[in-house]
């Protein structure tokens, strides 16, 4: 156990009082393709620097029946790594069950959140800052790696999936809880176009279908993927989904007058509805998929 109490140095890890550890890493200039991904991304932080604390609070964030399900699926686990963790809700919630927690995110004010939220919570919780597509910690180094409602941000979805399963143990576990895309064209492209709305660092929500070509992809064997689930079981108002991400009254307005030109049974089929007052509703709707790396890989 770590003396919250001192001050001390272990394993190029800095902890402070609240007991959790604080490793300030930037992304790694390899090559081309590196910057490439860092240069796209580099809105997104400074996007959820500004937002960071709305997600310590966030109904969205905080709990879902998915992260349920996830704690469900995965057998006792010793340690955890949450990739673009935001304030860390899904992380922290295996305090208790996992000995390392492990929080990753090119945001600076939203690893200042994990830690805050870590230290009210008494929990033990390392930091790093660094994108879902090179994050500098070793191989094979944890039970779970798991991402929720992040990935659809990614600028290189394929070298982040390929980083997440790197740091994964063999025989431990990838999970990845995401906004859904849709299979039918219409009905992807009208959900694209008010996630950006909401969110102009949205990058693309990706289908149950191509989330299990990607696990396969890595060598991952896939032991649940379960979509169509909702992050809140009664919906959320537009108007508070905009709170959330500080999309601002002109984003609300336009997503509202976007959806009323909907026809009925596209919005049937995406489970929006209309309040009395003639706001809408989203589910948030999400897939969890879940998956075992190989006992023999080398990765």
């Amino acid at each position: 156990m770590v003396n919250r109490r001192k001050q001390q140095v272990v394993s190029g890890f800095e902890s402070c009082d609240s007991g959790s550890f604080y490793f300030p890493v930037k992304p790694l200039h390899l090559n081309h393709d590196t910057f490439w991904f860092e240069s796209m991304n580099s809105s997104s932080p400074q996007r959820f620097d500004a937002i960071a604390s709305n997600y310590a609070t966030s109904e969205v964030h905080r709990s879902s029946p998915t992260l349920a399900r996830l704690h469900e699926l995965v057998p006792h686990v010793q340690s955890v790594c949450d990739i673009a963790s935001g304030a860390g809700h899904t992380g922290l919630s295996f305090a208790g069950i996992a000995s390392r927690i492990v929080a990753v995110d090119p945001a600076p004010n939203m690893l200042a959140q994990v830690r805050d939220l870590a230290s009210k919570r008494c929990v033990t919780v390392e930091t790093v800052e660094a994108y879902a597509e090179s994050i500098p910690l070793p191989s094979s180094s944890f039970d779970l790696v798991v991402c929720r409602l992040a990935a659809h941000h990614f600028s290189d979805l394929p070298k982040a999936m390929s980083e997440m399963t790197r740091l994964a143990k063999p025989g431990g576990f990838v999970a990845v809880i995401d906004m859904e895309g849709d299979e039918d064209a219409d009905l992807d492209a009208l959900n694209h176009e008010i996630e950006v709305l909401h969110d102009p660092t949205h990058v693309r929500s990706c289908t149950a279908k191509h989330w299990q070509e990607l696990f396969a992809a890595n060598g991952l064997h896939v032991e649940a993927c379960e979509n169509r689930c909702r992050e809140i079981p009664g919906g959320l108002t537009i108007k508070r989904w905009c709170e959330l991400g500080d999309s601002g009254g002109e984003a609300l307005q336009s997503i509202q007058d976007r959806l009323a030109c909907v026809p009925p049974e596209w919005l049937s089929q995406l489970e929006i509805t209309i309040d009395a007052d003639g706001g809408f509703r989203i589910p948030v709707r999400t897939l969890l998929i879940f998956g075992r790396k190989p006992v023999e890989t080398g990765q």
